[in-house]
């Protein structure tokens, strides 16, 4: 088949060409060239992509067979908060704190094969996909856990005074989200967890992480040790930054998570200023280390399929993002666990079920961990 007959891939989520290809005259032809050149590069950084001829295939399934699925819907079934059909999209993301494999050295503890949900963040996208609310569940929390079904079939018994990170260790991921949605009363659209050694090799790939510290950071236990000033974070930096508690604020899991909430913000921002869409190397690179990083929901466990899905997100900046943890307070009877705030949580998601702005009044007179404003972007 000749170039001129070759259909010309889309973006996704847009169709393709398939008719005969015009060349335009005078100044349009560099227009309609470089708009082409940067439909590829897109189409390479969502994972399809066409680095020469009898390659792409292989590409395509290389990447597709990285991903890890597991099919939420199916093992919770009907009993579930019903979908708001208002353009909006709520994400559970998750970070494993594995103890097999890979993440061993980077995790600590028994090489036992367990994991932990180190972070949680409930990720809501509004209508228009052009801002995002992050709010963080902190993992120390005591809960009721509800009973759950795990995507294997097995069923676990609910639980009262637990702590919330206990649901992904009792059932995974399937049990995450039903605690999450019994917890929020929102329905998870989609579930994304990035583990320990992924989350380092795709900072690494990014060529670090810019940020700005107001104060020194040092912890012997995330192996942590940073002082006052710009520092260019490289992996090993970055997740030490996202799982310190003890080197900065009142060395609770609160501190933790606005650590982990500025973070987030740099590596937005970094990822619209590195300039990947300029080589499709790295944007190859940088799709093999995500794809191989990430577990989804089946509804995002193809290549396509995440690609769309990111494709959808990419209109928002960091300056589009608001941050919060869920309302809570220090549990009289152990410092080291949360309560929730029940009235003012409640604001926070009933703000989200009508695809509203969180009230300021929800966050007031919450705990907060001392650790604002201690971390920004470069």
């Amino acid at each position: 088949m000749s170039a001129e007959s070759t259909p010309e891939p889309g973006i996704p989520g847009e169709p393709g060409t398939d008719g005969p290809r015009h060349r335009a005259k005078g100044p349009r032809k560099q227009r309609s060239e470089h708009s082409k050149a940067l439909r590829l590069m897109a189409w390479t950084a969502a994972g399809i992509v066409v680095l020469g001829g009898t390659g792409a295939g292989y590409l395509y399934f290389k990447l597709n067979g990285n991903i890890k699925s597991v099919d939420i819907n199916g093992a919770l079934g009907t009993d579930r908060p019903r979908k708001v059909d208002n353009g909006s999209e709520n994400i559970l993301v998750l970070g494993s704190d594995s103890r097999s494999g890979s993440n061993r050295k980077l995790g600590g503890g028994p090489d036992d094969g367990s994991a932990r949900s180190d972070t949680a963040m409930i990720i809501h996208v509004y209508k228009g996909h052009k801002k995002a609310d992050v709010v963080s569940i902190p993992r120390d929390t005591l809960i009721d856990r509800p009973e759950c079904t795990d995507t294997k079939g097995t069923r676990h018994d609910a639980a009262s005074g637990v702590m919330f990170n206990s649901a992904y260790t009792t059932g995974g991921a399937a049990c995450a989200v039903k605690t999450v949605e019994s917890l929020t009363g929102l329905r998870m659209d989609h579930y994304l967890e990035v583990d320990f050694s992924g989350f380092e090799k795709l900072i690494n790939d990014l060529g670090g992480v810019p940020v700005t510290t107001t104060k020194n950071i040092s912890d012997k236990q995330s192996h942590l040790n940073l002082k006052a000033g710009t520092h260019t974070l490289n992996g090993r930096q970055a997740l030490g930054l996202v799982r310190t508690r003890h080197g900065v604020g009142d060395g609770s899991d609160l501190g933790r998570i606005q650590l982990q909430q500025a973070f987030i913000k740099a590596l937005v921002t970094q990822v619209k200023h590195v300039g990947i869409f300029t080589s499709p190397e790295k944007l190859y690179q940088l799709a093999d280390t995500a794809t191989s990083s990430v577990t989804t929901d089946s509804g995002l466990g193809s290549v396509g399929a995440l690609a769309s899905f990111a494709n959808g997100l990419k209109g928002i900046s960091s300056s589009n993002m608001h941050m919060i943890t869920m309302p809570v307070e220090y549990d009289p009877a152990n410092p080291n666990r949360v309560i929730v705030q029940q009235a003012k949580a409640q604001q926070v998601w009933t703000a989200l079920k009508n695809d509203l702005p969180v009230p300021a009044s929800a966050t007031k007179g919450t705990a907060t961990g001392e650790a604002k404003g201690v971390v920004h972007a470069g």
